[in-house]
């Protein structure tokens, strides 16, 4: 007897096709309402399974979801779970008798074409695990979006989006944040923006950067004593003869062909039309960086207080020019 006729008031059978309260199903046989009955217990058996051992892992595993041991433990688990019920749908649906050559080829084409991005999304999946682009927990710039992943998913990658320093963001940034810090945005990307745009990490083989302070200075002022201060600065709260850093950097050189590249502080020389632009080149770790800056634009501030140098700008020098005419008209 099969399963459906155990209900025979409500459900019945009649020359292969199911009843429902005596409506007959058209295109339902009671081979097919059992293999969906057998289909939605797989499929509720399997994310049961699913949910038991991630609780399992977390338990397990501890510390926080950035975690990386248990970011892969996560995505491990999501592709057991989908391999296992797709050969399990397949082995309920598909027979020895059953010729299914032509509907998986028309299948497949209507779903190639249908779900494109969703295909390119998957693919890229698997390009940004296999090829190591990033992960949980690395700053990125994707899509347009710059920020930490919090979440990385087949199909779309979870950004918490960071703010843009004035020099880089554009007029019509969507951003209020003028620094690399948290703005309180959770912003999905398709994973399949990597293989239409460049993907920028920050964290990835070298977790620092170099970054720069421009400070322009009157001609007639003391060059020396500034460039003093700005590298002292710099010394202060940059990253100076650390080992980490040194390692990370001959990591990179033995990955990738890359030149040289000097860790220390050093200020370079530009002249301009109206001062002398001198810019401080530092090395920072790569969060953090707005707090490096703080601390150095004050000690810069208060080591040209203290040696009497003043910051050029155009409306010192409108000053100074008055002054002067003031003076030659007074004598």
């Amino acid at each position: 007897m099969s399963l459906l006729a155990t209900v025979p008031d409500v459900v019945g059978t009649e020359s292969g096709a199911v009843q429902v309260l005596g409506v007959t199903l058209i295109g339902v046989s009671t081979t097919t309402a059992v293999k969906l009955l057998f289909t939605g217990l797989l499929l509720a058996a399997v994310l049961l399974l699913r949910a038991g051992a991630l609780v399992v892992v977390r338990r397990a595993l501890g510390g926080d979801v950035a975690d990386q041991r248990r970011f892969w433990a996560r995505q491990g688990l999501q592709v057991v779970a989908a391999v296992v019920l797709a050969l399990g749908v397949l082995s309920i649906w598909i027979t020895p008798e059953t010729d299914v050559s032509t509907g998986i080829g028309l299948v497949t084409a209507g779903l190639a074409f249908a779900l494109q991005q969703v295909v390119l999304s998957l693919a890229a999946y698997v390009v940004i695990l296999r090829g190591d682009t990033f992960g949980v927990g690395d700053r990125i710039e994707m899509g347009g979006v710059r920020g930490d992943v919090v979440r990385l998913g087949f199909l779309r990658t979870t950004i918490m989006e960071m703010g843009r320093p004035p020099s880089v963001a554009s007029s019509d940034s969507a951003s209020w944040v003028h620094a690399r810090q948290y703005t309180g945005r959770l912003v999905t990307v398709g994973n399949g923006v990597i293989f239409s745009e460049p993907v920028a990490n920050y964290t990835r083989d070298f977790p620092y950067l170099w970054e720069e302070i421009a400070l322009p200075v009157p001609y007639d002022a003391d060059r020396h004593r500034a460039e003093e201060v700005l590298l002292d600065a710099a010394r202060a709260h940059a990253v100076v003869d650390d080992p980490g850093a040194q390692a990370a950097l001959a990591r990179m050189r033995s990955r990738y062909a890359m030149a040289d590249a000097s860790l220390d502080p050093a200020v370079f020389w530009r002249m301009t039309d109206g001062w002398l632009e001198m810019s401080v080149r530092f090395l920072v770790p790569h969060r953090g960086v707005r707090a490096v800056k703080d601390a150095m634009a004050r000690d810069v501030l208060a080591g040209l207080d203290a040696a009497g140098i003043p910051i050029a700008s155009t409306s010192v020098d409108v000053v100074d020019v008055l002054r002067r005419e003031e003076r030659r008209s007074g004598g």
